[in-house]
């Protein structure tokens, strides 16, 4: 799957991280859209011709499992990603994990949470980027969020374990890992309860405000 020819669609609810996802993954050269209007999905979008589907936090459950069932019944080809957090860089780095070709034999990228450490075994000599990313303030519709470039060296051939920085917070962070064209991308810190209280529990909870309507449509490239 080449990236000019992947269609990406995010179904998630903050106005600003959804348009700069979208620009992020135009960027690499993906056909990305977004919208936050979950009921319709099916009407605005041809579904058949999704190739990732991303499916954001706050996005209730009944109406997730509901366009999963639909979508995958008129495309059964399509992937779909959970989204780990209202930030932009995170959700395209899951679209770009998703869609990339696996690991060569004998490579591997893993995480260990305890430690806070990013073991990474190379067959060759390779260049790997680590960089973190957190959310800063989480105040709906809106969360900001920062990040940082942890690493970026070629490394031998071997087991490299990189361990990251204390400043990288204890919630709701998360790391990518760039091994040569791969990529992974790991929860380092969870979301706090608080915010996890957030999600609607179906389609008709309303406790959380309204929010600007999105509605994307990328021009075919």
């Amino acid at each position: 799957m080449t990236t000019t020819s992947t269609r990406v669609l995010i179904v998630g609810r903050s106005p600003g991280v959804l348009t700069a996802a979208v620009t992020m993954l135009n960027a690499r050269g993906y056909r990305a859209d977004a919208t936050n209007q979950y009921g319709r999905v099916l009407d605005d979008y041809d579904v058949t011709d999704l190739d990732v589907l991303v499916f954001g936090g706050m996005v209730p459950p009944d109406r997730k499992e509901q366009l999963r069932d639909e979508i995958s019944r008129r495309n059964p080809g399509v992937t779909f990603v959970q989204g780990l957090a209202g930030v932009a860089g995170v959700i395209a780095a899951q679209v770009v994990a998703a869609t990339r070709a696996p690991a060569p034999d004998g490579d591997e990228i893993s995480y260990e949470a305890i430690t806070r450490t990013i073991r990474v075994t190379l067959g060759e000599a390779t260049r790997v980027v680590v960089e973190a990313l957190w959310i800063v303030t989480f105040t709906p519709p809106e969360p900001t969020s920062a990040s940082e470039l942890v690493f970026d060296a070629t490394l031998a051939a071997g087991t490299h374990d990189l361990r990251l920085p204390a400043r990288v917070p204890a919630e709701a962070s998360f790391a990518t890992v760039a091994v040569g064209s791969r990529l992974g991308v790991f929860t380092v810190g969870p979301m706090p309860e608080a915010i996890r209280r957030l999600v609607p529990t179906s389609a008709d909870d309303s406790r959380l405000p309204t929010v600007e309507a999105v509605t994307t449509h990328s021009e075919p490239r």
